[in-house]
C-alpha cells in the first residue's frame, strides 16, 4: 500500500486538542474560476470570523465538476495554486478540491481530480487525488490517484483525504483509521438518488473507525445532475455535529476533540482488535 505523509508528520502548530472546522456547502459556478475563487475567499473570511482553523470545500469547487470538455484548458491554469494566498490572507487552513494538471518527466500531461490541504501560511501540506473514479463523468476527464491513504498533521490533527467516492468504498476510511488519521476531510459533489450517503453512511464510516469526518457537499442543479446538499460533520460516536439542508450555501462549524476519538475507540475498539492478517 502507498501512503502519502507530510514529512515527519510533526505538528504544524501546537494544539490543546481541539480544531475548529468549518464545511462549506457551495455551487460551484461552471467552468468561471474567478467566481468560485471568489467566493471562496468570502467563504474563508467567513470561517474564520467564526473561529474556524480549517475550511473544507466541495469536490471540483474552483472549476465545477460537472464541465466536459471545458475543463482541460482550466486544469492547465493550476487553479489550485491560487487558494494558497487566500488562506494566507486569512490566516485559516483549507481543504481545497479541483483539477491538478501534471506534465510528467516524460512530456506526458495528466489531470487528476484532486484535494490540496494548504495550511493557514499558504503551504501545501498535502495533495490527494481521487482514487475512485465515478463512471464516464470521471475517467473521461480524469488520471485516478494510486495513494490510498494521503496524511498530514494540521494544529496537531492528522488529516487524511478523500475526494467524494473514495469515501463510499470501507476500505478507504479503515486505512486512513489505520495511518492515525484524526479527521477524514471530503470534498464531495454528491447527487440524486444518493442522499442516503450523506444521511447514513458518512456517520457509520466515523463511527466504525473511530475517527471525525467532514463532508463538504455541492448544491443544485449542475447540467443533467441534481446535487443532493446535505452536508455533514460527523463525530466519532456516529454523531452529526453539523448538518445543512438540501438547498442553499450553508457554512457548518463545529469544534473537534480528541477526547472524543479516544472515548470512541474504547467504546467500539474496531482497530485494535481487527485481525488485519486475515485481511492482507
Amino acid at each position: 500500500m502507498t501512503i502519502c505523509f507530510n514529512g515527519d508528520m510533526e505538528p504544524t502548530t501546537p494544539s490543546d486538542g481541539q480544531l475548529t472546522l468549518a464545511v462549506w456547502q457551495h455551487a460551484s459556478v461552471p467552468a468561471d474560476p474567478q467566481a468560485n475563487l471568489t467566493a471562496l475567499d468570502a467563504a474563508a473570511a467567513e470561517a474564520a470570523q467564526q473561529g474556524a482553523n480549517l475550511l473544507i470545500t466541495p469536490e471540483m469547487h474552483v472549476t465545477g465538476y460537472n464541465i466536459g470538455e471545458l475543463l482541460p484548458p482550466l486544469a492547465r491554469l493550476q487553479p489550485l495554486e491560487r487558494v494558497r494566498d487566500i488562506a494566507r490572507r486569512h490566516g485559516i487552513g483549507i481543504v481545497a478540491a479541483g483539477p491538478e494538471f501534471v506534465t510528467h518527466d516524460d512530456g506526458t500531461e495528466a489531470i487528476f481530480n484532486a484535494a490540496w490541504l494548504i495550511d493557514d501560511t499558504g503551504a501545501v501540506l498535502a495533495k490527494h487525488r481521487k482514487i475512485q473514479l465515478f463512471g464516464a463523468l470521471d475517467r473521461d476527464l480524469f488520471i485516478a490517484g494510486d495513494a490510498p491513504v494521503t496524511l498530514a498533521r494540521f494544529r496537531g490533527f492528522a488529516i487524511a483525504m478523500l475526494v467524494c467516492f473514495d469515501v463510499e468504498f470501507p476500505e478507504a476510511t479503515r486505512a486512513a483509521a489505520l495511518a492515525g488519521a484524526d479527521l477524514i476531510a471530503v470534498p464531495p459533489a454528491q447527487m440524486e438518488p444518493f442522499s442516503f450517503v450523506n444521511e447514513h453512511l458518512i456517520r457509520v464510516r466515523a463511527w466504525e473507525n473511530g475517527v471525525f469526518l467532514a463532508y463538504a457537499n455541492q448544491v443544485g442543479a449542475d447540467g443533467e445532475l441534481r446535487y443532493v446538499g446535505r452536508s455533514v460533520i460527523a463525530d466519532p460516536l456516529g454523531r452529526h455535529l453539523a448538518e445543512a439542508g438540501v438547498e442553499g450555501s450553508e457554512l457548518l462549524v463545529a469544534t473537534l476533540d480528541l477526547g472524543v476519538s479516544r472515548a470512541a475507540r474504547a467504546q467500539s475498539p474496531y482497530l485494535a482488535e481487527l485481525r488485519q492478517e486475515l485481511f492482507a
